[in-house]
C-alpha cells in the first residue's frame, strides 16, 4: 500500500509503499523521548517528494541508525540505517507522520532498544 507523510510544518513530503502489519514503540533514549511508532520497509522502497535538503541527521551510540528529523519544525518522519545482521538498507517511518491513517489499526510491539 502506498503511504504520504511529511512533517509538521510541511517541508519535507515522502511516499512510501509498504504493508503494515505491526509498528513497533521503542524505549531507546531518542524513541522514548520522542514517541515514535515507527514500521520499516526497505529503503528502496522510500521516496521523498521534497525537502531533502530540509532533512538534518542525528547518530548515537553505533551510529548504525540515521534518525532524520526536518530543519524547520524539527518532527522526525522517517530515519534509515543496515538492517540487523544483513547488508540491506532499511528505512524507518514514524506511522504518526503518515497522512490519514488510524493508528489504531495496528498493533502494537514493544521494543527494549534501551539494552541493546
Amino acid at each position: 500500500m502506498k503511504y504520504q507523510g511529511g512533517c509538521h510544518c510541511g517541508a519535507v513530503r515522502f511516499e512510501v509503499d509498504m504493508e503494515i502489519e505491526q509498528v513497533l514503540s521503542c524505549n531507546c533514549s531518542i524513541c522514548i523521548r520522542k514517541g515514535h511508532l515507527l514500521a520499516f520497509t526497505p529503503r528502496d522502497n522510500l521516496h521523498i517528494l521534497q525537502g531533502e535538503d530540509q532533512l538534518a541527521d542525528y547518530q548515537f551510540g553505533p551510529k548504525v541508525i540515521h534518525h532524520q528529523f526536518c530543519r524547520t519544525c524539527g518532527v522526525g518522519p522517517l530515519g534509515h540505517g543496515k538492517a540487523p545482521d544483513s547488508d540491506q538498507e532499511m528505512a524507518a517511518i514514524n506511522v504518526r507522520c503518515l497522512d490519514d491513517v488510524d493508528l489504531s489499526a495496528w498493533p502494537v510491539m514493544e521494543y527494549d532498544g534501551k539494552s541493546v
